[in-house]
C-alpha cells in the first residue's frame, strides 16, 4: 500500500512540480507552464494546488496534482495529473475529493473541470467522479451538494 500524503504545495516545491507535469500531465496543446504562473498562483491563493506526495511527512515523491481554483464565485479545477505508473490506484479520485471539499468549505456550489476533448483517457476519472460535459462550453460540471 502506498503511503501518500495529500498536502498544498509550498514555494520550494514549485520546481518539483513543473518537472513532473512534463512527465505525467497533458501538455501537447497547451503553453508549457512556467515559474513565474505557478508562483503567482501559489502566492495568490496558497492553498489552490495540491499534491499527492509519498512519505509519511508528505516530504517524498510527487504522484499526483490538482489546482483547485477558487475565485470567490466559481470552482474551477486543473491540471489533475497523476504519475503515469501510479494511475488507476486511486489517487486522482483522492485528489478531485480533496478538492472538492476546499471548495465545499469555501462556500461554492458547482466545480467545472478543464478537461480537452481529445484527452479521452481523462474522461473517464472525471465521469466517475460524478462530473458530465457541457457540450455547449466543451467543459465538465457537477453540483457539489
Amino acid at each position: 500500500m502506498l503511503n501518500l500524503i495529500l498536502r498544498r504545495a509550498e514555494p520550494a516545491d514549485l520546481p518539483a512540480v513543473l518537472e513532473f507535469w512534463q512527465a505525467a500531465a497533458e501538455n501537447d496543446s497547451r503553453p508549457v507552464d512556467t515559474a513565474e504562473a505557478v508562483e503567482a498562483l501559489v502566492a495568490r491563493d496558497p492553498d489552490a494546488l495540491i499534491l499527492a506526495v509519498t512519505g509519511a511527512d508528505g516530504d517524498g515523491e510527487i504522484v499526483g496534482t490538482i489546482i483547485a481554483g477558487w475565485d470567490g464565485w466559481r470552482c474551477h479545477l486543473y491540471r489533475l495529473a497523476v504519475a503515469p505508473d501510479r494511475r488507476r490506484a486511486g489517487i486522482g479520485g483522492r485528489l478531485i475529493a480533496a478538492a472538492e471539499e476546499r471548495f465545499r468549505e469555501l462556500g461554492g456550489t458547482r466545480a467545472d473541470a478543464m478537461v480537452l476533448n481529445a484527452n479521452e483517457r481523462a474522461h473517464g476519472i472525471w465521469a466517475a467522479h460524478g462530473y458530465r460535459p457541457q457540450s455547449e462550453w466543451s467543459r465538465w460540471v457537477k453540483p457539489l451538494g
